[in-house]
């Protein structure tokens, strides 16, 4: 089993939420595990944006290159744990520079955590809706510089309904030219036209995309250029793309012959892995269970990295 769209973030675990306050000093709302799980995750249906908030703990807490070691190789071992062997983690470094660390050695934190990790893992930097320019044109050319030691490819993140997609081609331009494989959070909170504007900057691979079922002539498109989406059940249900698990486009995309992989998003904000969304959706979907079974099989072909290293 492969999870390619996995949130490194948004998966830290009750345990490494106390190990990354000691290491770093922060000081945590409570230390009561139950009620600190509480605060992690994400158990209502809401906005992207209301989802997005349960991301500023874990993030103040990944503040150093020795805490994103620590916590690539912890979250590597529990995905592990739910029968992952391979996995592709993303974050945004830019988010991470608040103990004094640079982008730089957040990314190579990172990259040597995944160095003895439980299961293969390669790594995503995610630039980020609403930072500057520049910033998220620092994040293009480091994934460019450490291409090949660990990162494998770059994505866009964040509030997709405030900051639209169009709005970031020139980084985009930049990540095309570099030669990184992109993959573009597109069609979870806005519209098809989002999904387009990813596929026009290069995506090989489409986080969510649930819109793009509102177009034809996009899935055809989609279909052709042999893009997949990452789908994530549980959170679209979560941020409102979708309103219940049986409502998801997933069973609409595959009998049209879209490519689609199965993925959990955020293991502690929408409290779930991707055994768990794999087995939720052929419950939902019984009449698909051949085509998702298959769709454990495709994940392979459409990592940016290597499965077996």
């Amino acid at each position: 089993m492969i999870d390619l769209h996995c949130h490194l973030d948004g998966s830290l675990s009750v345990r490494d939420v106390l190990t990354l306050s000691n290491m770093t000093g922060e000081t945590l709302p409570t230390t009561e595990e139950r009620v600190l799980f509480s605060l992690l995750t994400f158990d209502k249906v809401g906005t992207l944006n209301e989802y997005l908030t349960k991301f500023d703990l874990p993030i103040r807490l990944l503040r150093s290159g020795e805490c994103m070691e620590y916590a690539v190789r912890s979250v590597a071992e529990r995905l592990a744990s739910c029968g992952c062997t391979y996995a592709e983690l993303r974050f945004a470094p830019a988010l991470h520079m608040m103990g004094g660390a640079t982008m730089r050695e957040i990314v190579q934190g990172a990259i040597k955590g995944r160095k003895g990790a439980a299961i293969p893992i390669n790594l995503i930097l995610c630039a980020i809706r609403g930072r500057e320019e520049k910033e998220n044109v620092s994040v293009i050319e480091i994934a460019a510089e450490e291409k090949g030691k660990g990162v494998v490819g770059v994505d866009l993140a964040g509030a997709e309904a405030l900051y639209p997609t169009e709005n970031y081609k020139s980084v985009f331009d930049l990540a095309y030219r570099s030669g990184l494989n992109i993959t573009i959070h597109a069609g979870e909170a806005s519209g098809a036209d989002s999904v387009r504007a990813a596929l026009d900057f290069g995506a090989r691979r489409i986080g969510h995309g649930v819109a793009a079922i509102r177009d034809d002539r996009l899935i055809d498109r989609i279909i052709r250029d042999d893009i997949a989406l990452e789908v994530c059940p549980t959170s679209n249900v979560q941020t409102g793309a979708v309103p219940s698990l049986t409502a998801n486009p997933l069973p609409k995309f595959l009998e049209k012959g879209v490519s689609c992989v199965i993925c959990s998003d955020n293991m502690t904000v929408s409290n779930t892995d991707v055994r768990q969304e794999y087995e939720k959706v052929k419950q939902a979907f019984p009449s698909q269970r051949a085509a998702i079974d298959r769709a454990v099989e495709i994940a392979g072909e459409y990592a940016f990295g290597s499965v077996n290293e």
